[in-house]
């Protein structure tokens, strides 16, 4: 009796009633639905350079891994004033997010700097290191500049990415999630459509391979950004925290002072979690070019079976910062453990379903037979590893929206450069061995990272108000 109590219990803390269900799909479908195109056509883009020769294909690889590392600092900039927005939220404090929304541009601002000056400083010596030292003069040559016509071409992206993201952001963490999608669903439609006319040269467009596939990208970006940013302000009425966001760059400084305390380590979190998985990769380039291929393919499929698991971690974001910000503390906590606990059962789903399609999809792909079979290797060991992943994502965004940041960046980045990057060092550059098993090791120690994860859960020192008092912290 006393055993079926206590399933009952747990089951009470881990599943939700019809209700919250209803909100957790009202959040999660659209952003699934717009993370699960942009990775088909991300997939359909990687196919199509893969059709012009494996060495263009490692090419834009290197480069997206490096672009990443920008993409991960803007949204790492965005999080520290989107924890306070998503929370002004839930306390339907309009002038709070107005705030938070002008902080965003500021940091956008100082990113898009520092990124155009590093990748015009150093950018063939940022590609070259992952250029193994074994491969040959000629191939080393030709992937350095199809990587420089690639990356010379994506820099005109990088702005309309990051003013898209600013209010994207801001949409979610006041609840709008279909205009995010319908704008990147559209953007993802033109990039698809330009990579085929400007990649092949069809319709009487010139043929360009990987810098049309630039060209399509960058083109989609500005669509994107032209959709999201017109609706915006066209609907003011309904998204009122626009009406005079412009009219002065004025923050408070306890806000700028609280944003900046907690949202610096964000930042400086995805700039090394970013860098740590750069760094990965670059260890496992030391095999030879035909395992970043290989590790191309493999991540590119990967992410379409991830989508559940990334979707959720925004609805642990807005329901739990939101919660927090109407200071329904039980709610906060109650509403972490059902999403982390639905998150692991779908993502148990989502694993097998990527083990059956592993030896299907890197078919596609025209390149070495031997390139396809690592890749499908690969996709076995993210298979088995997906509730894993999907279990300390949802770590991270629980630690995160009560403004844990210290704790956060220890958590993500600490793991990643204290443990997963020294061991993937040794193996790759101390031992013999092959790929597959060194890729299997590094990402087991993923359980270190759930085990961490679970224990900061469960204390429950991410539940904390920190809006609730004008110029302090607020803890509950």
């Amino acid at each position: 009796m006393q055993s079926a109590r206590m399933r009952s219990g747990i089951g009470r803390k881990l599943i939700g009633d019809r209700a919250f269900y209803s909100v957790v799909l009202s959040i999660v479908i659209p952003v699934i639905i717009q993370n699960t195109v942009t990775n088909i056509v991300s997939l359909l883009d990687n196919v199509m350079v893969g059709r012009v020769g494996t060495m263009e294909m490692s090419a834009v690889a290197i480069v997206n891994q490096l672009l990443f590392i920008f993409n991960l600092c803007i949204f790492g900039g965005l999080a520290g004033p989107g924890i306070f927005s998503t929370q002004y939220a839930g306390a339907k404090d309009e002038e709070g997010i107005r705030h938070c929304f002008r902080v965003k541009w500021m940091i956008a601002a100082a990113m898009l700097v520092i990124a155009f000056f590093v990748f015009l400083l150093v950018p063939e010596q940022l590609i070259s290191i992952y250029l193994a030292e074994g491969t040959a003069a000629e191939d080393a040559a030709a992937t350095l500049g199809f990587g420089m016509d690639y990356l010379m071409i994506m820099l005109w992206g990088l702005l309309p990415f990051a003013v898209s993201q600013i209010y994207a952001s801001t949409l979610r963490e006041v609840g709008e999630t279909r205009l995010p999608m319908a704008a990147g669903i559209a953007a993802i439609l033109v990039n698809l459509a330009f990579n085929y006319l400007l990649i092949f040269g069809k319709f009487g467009f010139p043929k360009l391979g990987v810098a049309g596939a630039a060209i399509a990208t960058v083109l989609s970006r500005y669509v994107e950004l032209v959709i999201i940013v017109v609706y915006t302000h066209v609907r003011k009425d309904h998204f009122s925290f626009i009406r005079g966001a412009y009219r002065s760059l004025y923050v408070p400084g306890f806000l700028m002072g609280d944003i900046m305390k907690k949202g610096l380590p964000l930042l400086v979190n995805e700039f090394f979690w970013s860098a740590g998985m750069a760094t990965l990769l670059q260890c496992y380039s030391v095999r030879g070019l035909d395992v970043v291929a290989a590790c191309n393919i493999a991540s590119t499929v990967s992410n379409m079976f991830k989508v559940v698991f990334l979707s959720i971690g925004n609805a642990v974001a807005i329901m739990v910062g939101q919660a927090l910000g109407a200071n329904e503390i039980e709610r906060a906590k109650d509403t972490a453990w059902k999403l982390m606990a639905l998150s692991v059962a779908c993502n148990v789903i989502m694993g097998a379903l990527l083990a059956v399609f592993a030896p299907v999809i890197p078919q596609i792909y025209n390149t070495e037979q031997h390139v396809r079979d690592i890749a499908q290797q690969l996709l076995y060991v993210i298979a088995v590893m997906m509730p894993v992943y999907s279990f300390a994502h949802c770590c991270y965004f629980v630690l995160r929206s009560g403004g844990r940041s210290i704790i956060t960046f220890i958590f993500d980045s600490g793991y990643t450069w204290g443990i997963c990057v020294p061991v993937a060092f040794v193996l790759a550059y101390m031992t013999g061995m092959a790929i597959v098993p060194l890729y299997f090791v590094v990402q087991a120690l993923e359980i270190v990272k759930v085990t961490f994860g679970l224990i900061l859960v469960k204390k429950g020192i991410w539940v904390r108000n920190i809006v609730a008092k004008s110029g302090g912290e607020a803890a509950c």
